[in-house]
């Protein structure tokens, strides 16, 4: 495992950990990057309008089409750097 798949590994653990839980954007957030770091781009078609959150996760995952496996993985260490460092 690389280094970076290491670190994205310990983030998600990290994550959990906080004190206090992150916004609403910011957890969409690292949502998206997990999944675009996991999967790769979105697929499938797009959740109905009653389906709010399920609708919100699709809308903001697929705003990382063609991001990078690997960056998509970095930003969401940082994301969580960032996180843990406001916790404080």
């Amino acid at each position: 495992m690389s280094d970076l798949a290491n670190r994205f590994q310990v983030a998600q653990n990290e994550v959990v950990e906080l004190n206090e839980a992150p916004d609403v954007q910011t957890k969409l957030k690292l949502y998206a990057l997990y999944k675009q770091a996991s999967e790769g781009d979105v697929s499938g078609e797009r959740p109905s309008a009653i389906q709010f959150v399920a609708q919100a996760k699709f809308d903001a995952w697929s705003k990382l089409a063609g991001v990078a496996r690997e960056q998509a993985m970095q930003d969401y260490v940082d994301l969580v750097e960032q996180l843990k460092a406001n916790d404080a």
